[in-house]
Formats: C-alpha cells, sequence, structure tokens
C-alpha cells in the first residue's frame, strides 16, 4: 500500500504542475520555484508532515519535499541556536542533497558534453 501512496501522491503533484505549464503562462522556474514555496508554507501551517505520513517519497522526493526539508531545518536550527537558525538551518538541514545534485551535474556534464540548443 505505501507503494500505491507514494505513486499517487507524486503523480498528484506532478499533475498539478502540468495542468500548470499547459493551462497558465508561468515559466518552468516560476512553477518549480512555487512548488518549493508550497511545501515550506504547507509544512509551517502544519498541513505537509500528514502528507509525509500518507505519501512517503511522493511528497518527500518532489520539490514540495525540497521546501519541507528547508522549513524543518530552520525549525530544528531555531531551536538550538535561536534566529541565527533562520540562516543557517535550511542549508544544513538540504547540504546533502545540494551537495549530489551538484556532483551529479558536473559527471553527467563531463561525460556527455552539453550543447545549447539553438
Amino acid at each position: 500500500m505505501e507503494y500505491l501512496n507514494a505513486f499517487l501522491c507524486g503523480g498528484i503533484l506532478c499533475a498539478i504542475g502540468q495542468i500548470l505549464i499547459d493551462k497558465t503562462q508561468l515559466t518552468p522556474a516560476r512553477i518549480l520555484t512555487g512548488y518549493v514555496v508550497t511545501g515550506v508554507f504547507l509544512s509551517a501551517v502544519g498541513l505537509y508532515e500528514p502528507l509525509v505520513n500518507w505519501g512517503g517519497a511522493g511528497a518527500t522526493v518532489p520539490l514540495t519535499g525540497f521546501g519541507h526539508a528547508l522549513a524543518k531545518g530552520v525549525e530544528k536550527a531555531v531551536a538550538v541556536d535561536g534566529w541565527l537558525g533562520v540562516f543557517t538551518g535550511g542549508l544544513t538541514a538540504t547540504a546533502g542533497g545540494i551537495a549530489a545534485a551538484v556532483l551529479f551535474a558536473a559527471v553527467m556534464a563531463a561525460v556527455f558534453k552539453p550543447d545549447s540548443k539553438r
């Protein structure tokens, strides 16, 4: 059942993104940024944690999950370090994912020699 829930949750989030691409004039960058901000907002009001409990990886892997991780990192760091945690918590909580993304992007760029599309 966990796999089905993850599939449904991730599928719904992706379907919403596709609808936004097809039906609005929003650029992909604005949609992606909106997903991160939505994840932060839903975490702040306490609605994203139940979604994570139900959807598992379907809720934590998309960009809304990145926003959730940022919010949780800031919340934890503020509890430990005070207001300094506002600046350090999000980066500390997501450093592994960011480092992996940069590393894999560099490897792929070195292996496949990207070319600009015209």
